[in-house]
């Protein structure tokens, strides 16, 4: 058994849904795909390789009056993990 085990690592479930980034006060939106999502975060493909800020919110619908806010956790290429912040 490992001493360094992540017990804290919410499941994950595979989607491939598309939602919208708004970034600049929700102003400027970015077409994504969710590649997969637990209740602390998700990892999601930009279409857009622009550098995206620390903080952001995400609509899973057109209807970005329902934001969740978010914070950047890292960045591969055209991947990125996000963490949901506490309203």
């Amino acid at each position: 058994m490992s001493a360094f085990k992540r017990d804290t690592r919410k499941p994950r479930h595979k989607i491939a849904n598309e939602a919208w980034m708004t970034l600049d006060g929700g102003f400027a939106k970015r077409n994504c795909t969710i590649m997969d999502l637990s209740v602390t975060g998700a990892c999601i493909r930009m279409q857009d390789t622009s550098p995206v800020p620390g903080v952001m919110s995400l609509a899973f619908s057109k209807d970005v009056r329902k934001l969740t806010r978010c914070r950047l956790v890292w960045r591969k290429g055209s991947m990125i993990g996000v963490e949901f912040l506490a309203a």
